[in-house]
């Protein structure tokens, strides 16, 4: 997921909005390979364009409501990142 988002430039938003449901379901695995690799797929989908960025960061809201230490560190992460001024800033500009 990370890897698609961030080499293939003209992936469609569509192409995208799936991942979202498996971010969420494996967001609570404590494992800390699958914890980087599920918040860096969510970070680099949420940094492609708007639209995505805000659906990044609801999904990331949501993963945060989990009962779940490695799902809570993931969303503050993402969360922190995904609405960082550098990071609206460049979206904005990609307008």
């Amino acid at each position: 997921m990370a890897c698609l988002a961030w080499h293939d430039k003209q992936a469609p938003d569509s192409k995208f909005r799936p991942f979202f449901k498996r971010i969420e379901a494996e967001s609570g695995d404590g494992r800390n390979f699958v914890k980087k690799a599920v918040n860096w797929s969510l970070r680099q989908i949420g940094k492609r364009n708007l639209k995505l960025n805000k659906l990044a960061i609801i999904s990331a809201k949501r993963i945060a409501e989990l009962d779940s230490k490695a799902a809570r560190w993931l969303a503050a992460d993402a969360i922190k990142e995904l609405t960082s001024q550098a990071i609206q800033s460049r979206l904005n500009d990609m307008k």
